[in-house]
């Protein structure tokens, strides 16, 4: 894989802000290296008042990019108004998205980036995953990877990467479902990803604790002696470098983000009030511990806002601009091997 390839931007829910923030990522990244395609309606995309020009393969993409939106156009089925999602276009975006994943597995990109989609109109449709996350790992199942394999979401903003090993559960269901099983296997991912995607020879990995002040020796709950301590015992006899449990209310100031290359986190609002809090607008979504690189940006699809030329492009271009680190990492890995 070269890290010259462009990446697949597919466009995600076109009711949403997707075209308008991937026309904007194009006007700050035109001049720019890094190319992508976006797989979606090139007719959608030229309404944004860019220059459009539909190809029919990614290898086309570097040679237009700097002068035109490169669009692999596969149209939609039904008219799109601006903050009305229409369940009739959720095959369509569906098909976005299985067609970025395909070109990944095929050596024609460098990696994916999604752009936001809307999950009630494609449940209507019949879509049976929750998500991006789901979907992806769906489609590259049956590819050979490695032992430590994913997915895993990870949130980053500026130098903090923060890992989840559980995700959109209640805060009442988190603890029976922190397992010493299930926080082994991230942090196994988590440190596979840092050297595999991120070029770190040596990751050094951060496990926030669940209760305050980390249990307190077990007056505050016993998790971090029961299913923390054990895990860290685990991974350690695996070489793994990890810390011990640490009280969350003090690992994410600057200080504590340089001793470590990764965080890993237990819960939702443990990893993302963080990143959201050091860069609220461009923070991004990163799946770790799949065959193909996927990052997305850390925000929905704007449907309060959608068509009225206001949405910030901040956090795609992170997340363009990180898949493409993503990608040129991996390509040494594999040259090195």
């Amino acid at each position: 894989m070269s890290a010259t390839l462009p990446l697949a931007l597919s466009m995600g829910e076109p009711a949403g802000v997707g075209p308008e923030i991937i026309a904007k990522a194009w006007d700050a990244l035109k001049d720019g290296p890094q190319s992508f395609v976006v797989i979606g309606d090139a007719a959608l995309m030229r309404s944004q008042g860019r220059p459009v020009q539909p190809v029919l393969s990614a290898a086309e993409a570097p040679g237009i990019f700097a002068r035109a939106i490169p669009v692999m156009d596969q149209p939609l089925p039904a008219p799109v108004v601006s903050g009305r999602p229409d369940s009739a276009n959720a095959g369509a975006v569906a098909d976005w998205i299985e067609q970025a994943v395909n070109l990944a597995l095929a050596g024609e990109v460098g990696g994916i980036v999604t752009a936001p989609i809307a999950k009630a109109p494609l449940y209507a449709a019949g879509f049976r995953f929750p998500g991006h996350t789901e979907f992806i790992a769906e489609l590259t199942s049956d590819v050979p990877f490695t032992d430590t394999r994913g997915p895993v979401m990870m949130l980053t903003a500026l130098d903090l990467r923060a890992c989840l090993v559980t995700i959109h559960a209640s805060l009442a269901q988190v603890p029976e479902l922190v397992t010493t099983e299930r926080v082994c296997r991230t942090a196994r991912v988590v440190h596979e990803a840092m050297k595999r995607d991120f070029g770190i020879a040596r990751p050094r990995l951060a496990l926030a604790a669940l209760n305050p002040h980390a249990g307190e020796g077990g007056a505050m709950g016993l998790e971090e002696i029961e299913v923390l301590a054990p895990a860290v015992e685990i991974l350690r006899a695996e070489g793994i470098d990890i810390s011990d449990p640490l009280p969350a209310d003090t690992m994410f100031h600057a200080e504590a983000r340089a001793g470590y290359d990764a965080a890993v986190c237990l819960y939702h609002d443990q990893a993302l009030i963080p990143v959201k809090t050091l860069d609220f607008w461009g923070g991004v979504n990163v799946t770790l511990g799949l065959p193909v690189v996927r990052t997305s940006p850390d925000h929905g699809t704007g449907f309060d806002i959608a068509g009225q030329g206001i949405a910030r492009p901040d956090s795609l271009i992170s997340a363009i601009r990180i898949a493409a680190r993503m990608a040129a990492a991996r390509s040494r890995t594999s040259q090195a091997s």
